[in-house]
């Protein structure tokens, strides 16, 4: 069980670090918007440190809150393939589909699981510690969906996970 688990935080931990770096791209691809996506790529290395973290300290002592981490290592691996295959091309064709392609991204399972057991109510010890780590950073694909209509950038209004 502890095995699945590590490798479970395995890639998600790889996957938000996949993601700062996309983000990190997009801020020296769209200088009009190099403040937003900085600050989204801080967060998610913020996360994959918490979640390494969290391995050390709990992992071994069972407190691991599993629902902080995706489900399907299938998924996590495939998604972490994409993101690394897109960062190794470095190609982005405009702003609006940079925007529709993290908002795609934080909505997938992996980020889904982390932001859903940030915000979740009923918790263990571990996951509260959890949350407090990680108080400031709310929900991206939401943020994402805000900066879009406050700058006017014209996304498909209906972007969601494929």
């Amino acid at each position: 069980m502890i095995s699945d688990i590590s490798r479970l935080i395995d890639e998600s931990i790889r996957l938000e670090l996949n993601v700062s770096q996309l983000y990190l791209h997009f801020h020296n691809l769209f200088p009009e918007d190099s403040e937003f996506w900085w600050g989204l790529a801080l967060e998610e290395k913020n996360h994959a440190a918490l979640l390494k973290s969290g391995k050390l300290e709990f992992l071994e002592a069972g407190l691991f809150p599993p629902e902080i981490v995706g489900a399907s290592i299938r998924d996590l691996v495939k998604t972490n393939k994409e993101l690394e295959a897109l960062l190794e091309r470095k190609e982005l064709e405009s702003r609006a589909s940079a925007f529709q392609r993290a908002i795609r991204i934080e909505e997938s399972a992996g980020e889904i699981h982390f932001q859903q057991a940030i915000v979740k109510k009923q918790q263990t010890e571990a996951l509260k510690l959890f949350q407090q780590l990680n108080r400031d950073d709310k929900d991206h694909a939401e943020r994402l969906r805000d900066y879009v209509r406050k700058m006017g950038i014209g996304i498909d209004n209906e972007t969601s996970t494929d």
